[in-house]
């Protein structure tokens, strides 16, 4: 995310004082004090922290999290974990090889809706081939884009980088905590211009975390896992690094019930999100980020890294 300017004014000391008197307020007495500016430019960035056993770990401060920025520990300026509505960018993959496999993406494309909130959450739907196609502008009446993929049939080739990196564009002037692109595909690029690495560069610097959802029988999986090691080292990012660089991850599914539960598991994974500010660097350069959790046995994701300047 281009880091952006935060400012503060009077209103701050009466939101203080209400703050004082909250519990909130009263359980993070023992983290460190924040120290404000008139104005300073503020990282955001959205984390999922799970334990050893795949949970998700709750009630995590700010004196829990360790982020480093191209290395150097940064002081956290808040977490924020309360549930908050989402921004969605569903991308459905309508290209040749999907033909066998649309009825997947439309099992899975309901499942996901069915389990947002209507008048809260904001969906766009795309669709692509070898081209980007917005079928739906952003709405928060969800109930208006259920048949929405009813009527569209695989075509052509397919662009899979070059149309995530088009709709993180468009989520980037959203305005809600939490922002993400859910793609339903098989997991084949035939023509994008960009890389994986690419993709992951413009996802991650407006803090767009990339969930995938391939539907890829079995036998395909490995034949795709293999494939990427044995590629040379500017040919190896695949689907899973796209996910992983920018703080979301990659499901296969390779049944209609491991499509739809797997799509339900990322709502429920978005819902449950930590959102961390830092302060910005200075300088217009690419930064590397490292978020850790000070607790055994924990695992995090979140994206890889912003655009400072």
């Amino acid at each position: 995310m281009m880091a952006r300017t935060v400012r503060f004014s009077i209103a701050l000391g009466f939101c203080i004082s209400v703050f004082a008197r909250s519990p909130i307020a009263q359980e993070a007495a023992s983290d460190p004090p924040l120290t404000f500016r008139s104005a300073v430019d503020v990282v955001t960035i959205q984390a999922s922290v799970k334990d050893a056993h795949g949970r998700v770990v709750e009630g995590l401060r700010p004196k829990d999290f360790e982020v480093r920025d191209n290395g150097q520990l940064r002081p956290i300026l808040s977490v924020r974990a309360e549930r908050s509505s989402l921004s969605l960018g569903i991308l459905v993959d309508m290209s040749g090889s999907m033909r066998s496999k649309i009825d997947f993406a439309r099992h899975a494309y309901t499942s996901i809706l069915s389990q947002l909130h209507r008048g809260e959450d904001e969906v766009a739907l795309f669709t692509f081939d070898s081209s980007l196609h917005q079928r739906c502008d952003f709405t928060t009446d969800i109930n208006s884009l259920r048949d929405a993929l009813a009527q569209f049939d695989a075509f052509g080739k397919t662009s899979l980088y070059d149309a995530t990196a088009g709709v993180a564009r468009r989520l980037a002037g959203r305005t809600a905590a939490r922002k993400a692109i859910i793609v339903l595909t098989d997991g084949i690029d035939t023509s994008s211009t960009m890389t994986a690495r690419q993709v992951s560069a413009v996802a991650g610097a407006i803090d767009v975390p990339v969930f995938v959802v391939a539907t890829v029988p079995s036998i395909d999986q490995r034949a795709m896992l293999e494939g990427a090691e044995r590629a040379t080292p500017s040919q190896a990012a695949d689907l899973r690094d796209l996910a992983d660089w920018t703080g979301g991850h990659l499901i296969f599914a390779s049944t209609l019930v491991e499509t739809v539960v797997g799509a339900s598991t990322l709502i429920d994974e978005l819902r449950q999100q930590y959102v961390l500010a830092i302060e910005a660097a200075t300088g217009q350069q690419w930064r590397h980020l490292e978020v850790r959790v000070r607790r055994p046995s924990t695992f995090v994701k979140a994206r890889n890294g912003y655009f400072a300047g």
